[in-house]
C-alpha cells in the first residue's frame, strides 16, 4: 500500500521544533507553545509538530504520533519513525509506563507546603456549553489524576509590567486527559461528589491560560512538558530526556 500524499502548509512564522534526540526508529522533539501537535482541520491547520518531524524525517510511516500536547503548551513529545515502533511507544501510554514531568506557574502563592507531594484525583469531562473547556464530571467523567508538588514561591512580570505572586508547580499527570493539568490547577479545593466534599484542584489557574485563567498575564501558558520517560521500544532500557522550562 502506497503512502498518502502529506499536505505541507508553509512553516508558522517564529516557530520551530527542536530535535532533542533521534535514533532510526523514533524521535524526541520539544515542541513551542503555539504549535499543534498534529494536522487540525483545515489547509492553514495543516502545520504542526508531526508535518515538521516529517519533512525533517521523510522516510517516515505510519501516523507517528503516539501523544500529544495541547496547542497552547510546550515541551517533549516522542514519535515512532514507522508502525511497527508507533504501536510498541503508543502501547506504553495506554499502559500508563510512560512517566511525564511538566513545569508550571500557577497565580498566586499557594497554601500548600511547598516540596510536600499531594494528589489531585477527579473525574472529568467536556463542558458541552463551553467546549473546548473541561469540568469535573462524577457522573460522566472519566478518571483524572495528577501529582502536583508545588517547589517555589516566586513572581512574575506581566506584559503589561505589573509584578505578581507565583508559585512554580512540578506536575506529573498519572492519566492523560484533555486539559487534565489546566483543569486541576484552576478547580475549587474542594468539589461535591455522590460521597460529599472531596478535595478538588489548586484554586490558581495557570499563568497565561486563555480558558480556564487570566491570558492578558503571559504571553503563552506557563505549561512545559520538562522531562519524558519511557522504555526503549528494542534494547527494553530505560530512557529519560530533559527540555527545561523556558520560564
Amino acid at each position: 500500500m502506497t503512502e498518502p500524499h502529506r499536505v505541507h502548509t508553509p512553516p508558522t512564522p517564529g516557530l520551530d521544533i527542536r530535535l532533542v534526540h533521534a535514533e532510526e526508529a523514533f524521535v524526541v522533539i520539544e515542541k513551542p507553545a503555539g504549535m499543534l501537535s498534529v494536522p487540525g482541520r483545515g489547509e492553514e491547520k495543516q502545520d504542526c509538530a508531526r508535518a515538521r518531524v516529517e519533512a525533517m524525517f521523510p522516510d517516515a510511516t505510519g501516523s507517528i504520533t503516539c501523544h500529544r500536547l495541547d496547542m497552547d503548551t510546550s515541551g517533549l513529545l516522542v514519535m515512532g519513525l514507522d508502525p511497527v515502533t508507533h504501536r510498541k511507544l503508543s502501547g506504553q501510554f495506554e499502559k500508563r509506563s510512560v512517566r511525564k514531568w511538566y513545569t508550571a506557574l500557577i497565580e498566586g502563592h499557594t497554601d500548600r507546603p511547598l516540596g510536600e507531594l499531594f494528589t489531585v484525583n477527579v473525574p472529568q469531562c467536556v463542558d458541552w456549553p463551553n467546549r473546548p473547556l473541561q469540568k469535573i464530571d462524577f457522573k460522566n467523567g472519566k478518571a483524572g489524576k495528577t501529582d502536583i508538588i508545588p517547589l517555589a514561591h516566586e513572581s512574575w512580570t506581566t506584559p503589561a509590567g505589573e509584578t505578581i505572586d507565583v508559585t512554580r508547580l512540578d506536575m506529573r499527570p498519572i492519566t492523560g486527559r484533555t486539559h487534565q493539568l489546566r483543569l486541576h490547577c484552576a478547580a475549587p479545593p474542594e468539589v461535591e461528589s455522590p460521597k460529599g466534599v472531596v478535595p478538588g484542584g489548586m484554586a490558581s489557574p495557570i499563568v497565561g491560560d486563555r480558558l480556564y485563567g487570566d491570558e492578558a498575564l503571559a504571553p503563552r501558558l506557563l505549561l512545559h512538558a520538562e522531562k519524558l520517560g519511557f522504555w526503549h521500544p528494542y534494547n527494553g532500557d530505560w530512557v529519560k530526556f530533559e527540555a527545561p522550562a523556558p520560564f
